[in-house]
């Protein structure tokens, strides 16, 4: 009987979630409908606005993650296998450009953005001003969902590119550094590892996790009615599912990529 019980709670989450897929999925295509908004100057200022917060202010901490990171694979790969430039090189690819640079770009993003546009919506909901822009005919589609999900999709193209370029060059400035390797050569022995196969995977999930982020946080925050005390826990449900889709997405493409 217990098992039953813990069997139905499992169901209901399951399809809980599955719900809000589909919720923030017919989101988006509201959003995609309402894109010719942008001709107007008042949503442009609101996504501009969403990629100088998404992009522009967390430029800083994407780069300095992304050296880090370059530096501790640098410094594991050459402990293990040695100081071969092609080796440094190709580990780089496999790890920074196909998996951990979409990977953290996007948990740095969800972290950030996800939990800030959940927390906006929701209490924009509270205070009734989303009631009273649809009170003036402005539908929350154009002026709120369609420049935050454009906005936060594009800034994390922009971010996943500074983390993979600060990763991989630092990763080969450090190796440079302490292992008296011509950083040309290993330039030279990274392109060669480097394929279009390997960037145009990077980009989807970029794209893809961009929207799903963007997507579930403008959901949720929606969602939130009357209580303030609402709006953290949509902000919560918004970084989860976010994260849990993100993995599963990543894990998704990921082996599609090896049949």
């Amino acid at each position: 009987m217990q098992r039953m019980d813990v069997v139905e709670a499992l169901g209901r989450r399951v399809l809980t979630f599955l719900g809000h897929v589909v919720g923030a999925l017919s989101l988006v295509a509201a959003a995609t409908r309402a894109l010719p908004g942008l001709a107007q100057r008042p949503v442009r200022l609101v996504l501009y606005r969403q990629i100088y917060f998404t992009g522009v202010q967390a430029l800083f901490v994407v780069t300095a993650i992304g050296l880090v990171l370059g530096v501790a694979i640098v410094a594991q790969v050459s402990s293990l296998a040695g100081r071969s430039s092609v080796l440094i090189g190709r580990i780089l690819v496999w790890t920074v450009v196909r998996e951990l640079g979409p990977l953290f770009a996007a948990i740095i993003v969800i972290a950030r953005s996800g939990t800030a546009v959940a927390a906006e919506l929701g209490s924009m909901q509270v205070s009734g001003e989303i009631r009273s822009l649809r009170a003036l005919g402005i539908p929350a589609a154009r002026y709120l969902v369609m420049p935050r999900i454009l906005g936060l999709s594009t800034s994390l193209l922009a971010l996943l590119f500074f983390f993979q370029a600060s990763a991989v060059f630092g990763g080969l400035a450090l190796s440079s550094f302490l292992f008296d390797l011509s950083f040309r050569a290993q330039v030279d022995n990274l392109g060669a590892a480097l394929s279009f196969f390997d960037l145009s995977l990077s980009l989807v999930k970029g794209v893809v996790f961009g929207f799903v982020i963007a997507a579930a946080a403008c959901y949720h925050g929606l969602r939130v009615r009357a209580s303030i005390t609402e709006v953290p826990q949509a902000a919560a449900r918004a970084v989860l599912e976010a994260l849990i889709l993100v993995v599963v997405i990543d894990g998704v493409i990921t082996v599609a990529s090896l049949l």
